[in-house]
């Protein structure tokens, strides 16, 4: 067991004053008081304590892509020409550089407050569309990435059959992407007994979307996986997607998948960005997460979530870093506020009647709706969960001069600079003095595989 001693942690209630916390030799919190001062048995932890932040939406591979996209190649860009230079990209990646590349952008989530990733794992196949040897092959790199990093994983493989509603056939492009159920099913089963024996990691399941997948896979993967588990879907991102589903079944996404699927509290509706109140209020009553993904839903032009009904609403969300254009907790918690003033031409709109701070609205509300989403215990500073903790630089001018209410305002919206200093996953710290012991050696394979991807 080791003590930590913080003048300042976020607890689930709020700041508390002179906490200490047990962690034990596998990681959990086992035991938590405030108002206690420190002894000689403590380890005085210097800077404000706050939970790690889950994200519960990556795609890792996207991030060598990151930026390569911001040139006009059709003057009616949108998401879908996006897509295609992604299949580009993805067809040039082997197991090794994958593994990589993940490996970077988890050390890249670790400094940026993210402590456990819900990894939507589609990319399956050889360069060919043909199964590995190991058909868990790529999926198992990314496994080991997020042990080199030391950032808890909840890995998600994905089934995706076809490529339009109805199970219209695949594209090419799409070649590296594609099982049928019962391989899907294979595959899953084969990851969740892999994965058994990592305290940090898990599996859930997951669709690509209504326009990947039939309704008939859908029934077979639940009577296949009967237990409770996180269940992840893309869902109505786009326009386009919302009025082609209307075509094909008369019906908008999220009003199809209420109608058919009995959708609770393990389901995290990807994006939902384009909802009727009616949907909005149906996501927000089942207990479903909505997986937001501020960042790369700006860069992609997916429109604008209604966030203040669903908040009005109860409604549970967490954030995303998806393609990863940009790695920041701080900077997407301030795109769902900064989102719904460019929309509504107003300020200070995500609040709740109990908690007018909007920064201490949106890091409590993330924190839970990740944990959900990512089926673990953490997101909190509680009995019983995953020591993940940031240590925020007590030195930062902002923080300093901040009162308990402020702080997190002044985090999210006034910090040009990063002040997480350390960070903690599963009792071990893993970024010291903003940085990772394998920082170095992970960069120098980046960059050469960034090189490779390129040429």
């Amino acid at each position: 067991m080791t003590v930590y001693f913080a003048a300042k942690a976020l607890l689930p209630q709020g700041w508390a004053e002179n906490v200490r916390i047990t962690v034990s030799s596998q990681g959990i919190i086992t035991a938590l008081e405030s108002g206690s001062p420190p002894d000689d048995t403590t380890i005085r932890l210097e800077g404000f304590l706050v939970p790690g932040m889950p994200n519960l939406h990556s795609h890792a591979f996207q991030r060598a892509m990151a930026g390569l996209t911001e040139v006009v190649g059709d003057p009616a860009d949108s998401f879908w020409t996006w897509r295609d230079l992604m299949y580009r990209m993805v067809d040039k990646i082997t197991p090794e550089q994958l593994e990589i590349i993940a490996s970077y952008l988890y050390i890249e989530m670790l400094k940026a407050g993210y402590t456990s990733v819900a990894e939507f794992h589609y990319l399956h196949h050889d360069r060919g569309g043909k199964p590995y040897a190991q058909p868990a092959e790529l999926a198992l790199r990314i496994a080991q990435a997020a042990k080199t990093a030391g950032i808890g994983l909840t890995l998600l493989p994905v089934l995706y059959s076809f490529s339009g509603f109805g199970g219209q056939p695949a594209t090419a492009g799409q070649s590296r992407f594609i099982h049928d159920t019962e391989s899907y099913l294979a595959l899953h089963e084969s990851l969740t007994s892999q994965l058994a024996a990592e305290p940090m990691q898990r599996t859930g399941l997951c669709f690509h979307s209504l326009r990947a997948v039939t309704p008939e896979q859908m029934q077979s993967v639940f009577e296949a996986s009967p237990q409770p588990q996180p269940v992840h879907i893309h869902i109505a991102e786009q326009q386009k997607e919302v009025d082609d589903c209307v075509a094909w079944s008369g019906l908008r996404p999220v009003e199809w998948l209420y109608q058919h699927i009995p959708v609770d509290e393990q389901w995290c509706l990807i994006h939902a960005t384009h909802l009727t109140p009616q949907e909005t209020q149906q996501i927000a009553a089942s207990g479903a997460v909505a997986g937001l993904c501020l960042t790369t839903e700006a860069n992609l032009g997916d429109g604008i979530f209604p966030g203040p009904d669903y908040l009005a609403q109860q409604g549970r969300w967490g954030i995303g870093s998806d393609s990863h254009i940009s790695v920041s907790v701080s900077e997407d918690l301030r795109w769902f506020e900064y989102g719904q003033r460019l929309n509504k031409r107003r300020r200070n709109l995500l609040y709740l009647p109990d908690e007018p701070y909007i920064g201490n609205v949106l890091y409590q509300g993330a924190l839970q709706g990740g944990r959900r989403a990512l089926g673990q215990a953490i997101g909190q500073l509680a009995v019983g969960d995953r020591a993940d903790m940031l240590l925020l630089d007590s030195r930062d001018p902002f923080l300093a001069a901040a009162g308990d209410r402020e702080r997190l305002n002044r985090w999210i919206f006034a910090c040009s600079t990063n002040p997480i200093k350390r960070v903690m996953t599963g009792g071990r710290w893993v970024i010291e003095e903003g940085r990772h012991a394998q920082e170095e050696q992970v960069t120098s394979a980046f960059i050469k595989v960034m090189q490779q991807l390129m040429a």
